[in-house]
């Protein structure tokens, strides 16, 4: 007897691989590149891949790659990266800003994805250097970027500067008004302030003292009626 009984759909649909086992944690904005999100996906065995965020502007207006770089400069290229053993010796170490590769759209547009995350570079994805189109397709799944072992020491305090998935959210909300990645935001310029014109103080009339008058002092007559001089 088939079972007929109705069940809610999302009860129905299994977690996703990477829900199951893996952490979200993002970076928004990286380097001061508005919109310009990264995720990584922290496994419990320290692990972590790096992708880019569902917001980033590679993943909106059906953008089309044309070139997937891994060399980083003349004298680095991630595609030589080695590592070898259980514990992974040999990989190039990485700081939370360096460089991963660097992306070439149609338009000519180019993004740098970095690490995000400090350690051992274990690998870098070789598929989408064959076939672009998984990092648009499948970002967070066959389309990753390469994969990070941070330090033991340091595994558990690497994100303490990222954003949870909660908060990532919060923070794509306030970029539009229903939450969605939109154009870039544009800086407003302020209006420069008008100048308040300083007005010199007047010179102060420099008031004359007024003269003494001094009076002449009288002759004095001699006994005789005659004027004489003063002493």
């Amino acid at each position: 007897m088939e079972d007929t009984e109705q069940r809610d759909p999302e009860e129905r649909a299994p977690a996703s691989v990477i829900d199951r086992y893996y952490t979200r944690w993002y970076r928004a904005d990286m380097k001061g590149n508005p919109c310009e999100d990264h995720c990584v996906l922290q496994h419990s065995n320290r692990i972590c891949v790096v992708t880019l965020a569902e917001t980033h502007p590679l993943l909106q207006k059906g953008r089309t790659i044309s070139r997937i770089n891994y060399q980083i400069s003349d004298g680095c290229s991630r595609l030589n990266n080695k590592v070898s053993g259980k514990s992974k010796r040999g990989g190039q170490f990485l700081t939370d800003f360096a460089p991963l590769c660097r992306i070439t759209c149609t338009d000519d547009t180019e993004y740098t994805i970095f690490s995000c995350i400090r350690g051992r570079l274990l690998e870098v994805n070789m598929s989408i250097l064959e076939r672009p189109a998984l990092l648009l397709e499948k970002p967070s799944t066959e389309g990753y970027i390469a994969v990070i072992l941070p330090k033991l020491e340091e595994s558990k305090t690497i994100t303490k500067n990222m954003l949870s998935r909660e908060e990532f959210e919060k923070v794509v909300a306030k970029r539009s008004p229903n939450g969605s990645l939109t154009e870039p935001r544009e800086v407003k310029k302020t209006e420069p302030r008008e100048e308040v014109k300083k007005t010199e103080p007047r010179e102060e009339v420099k008031k004359t003292e007024p003269r003494e008058e001094f009076e002449k002092p009288l002759s004095k007559q001699s006994p005789n009626g005659t004027a004489t001089e003063p002493c």
